[in-house]
């Protein structure tokens, strides 16, 4: 699996929603100015972040977006799969049943991919918000930052 630049710029913007204060609203505008991405491209991701649910908007001068869950409530699979992404590295692959090393290396890469989607639906918002705060404080850095 390979994290493109749909999922790279998604965890981005929710984990800059998730640094708002008491659910803020905030403008795609302002988190792109804040996290460097195309305010147009944003826009386009949020619209399916909302419609998977992980993100609630509000129109108008004082609009913006939030998050819809607490950060403890949104995976990294859920994300990823709200913009598309796949964790299917084994899409549409079937191996000869006549080779065995086919079936051996299918059912490793099988079991490989549970795990992956394991750990992608275990890794919450909030466990990369910490993660990247430790990050930073291990770099003497100031608590506000671009993911």
């Amino acid at each position: 699996m390979k994290l493109t630049t749909r999922g790279h710029y998604s965890v981005k913007a929710l984990l800059d929603l998730a640094l708002q204060p008491k659910q803020r609203l905030t403008s795609v505008k302002a988190i792109a100015q804040r996290q460097d991405l195309p305010a147009p491209y944003l826009e386009k991701l949020l619209i399916e972040l909302r419609r998977a649910g992980l993100v609630e908007s509000v129109r108008g001068a004082q609009g913006g977006y939030r998050l819809a869950r607490t950060p403890a409530q949104i995976s990294l699979g859920q994300i990823l799969e709200a913009v598309g992404e796949t964790i299917e590295p084994l899409s549409g692959h079937m191996p000869e049943a006549a080779q065995a090393e086919d079936w051996v290396t299918f059912t490793l890469w099988h079991q490989l991919h549970q795990k992956l989607k394991e750990a992608l639906y275990g890794i919450t918002l909030e466990d990369l918000y910490y993660d990247a705060r430790s990050w930073q404080a291990s770099q003497g850095e100031a608590m506000s930052f671009v993911v």
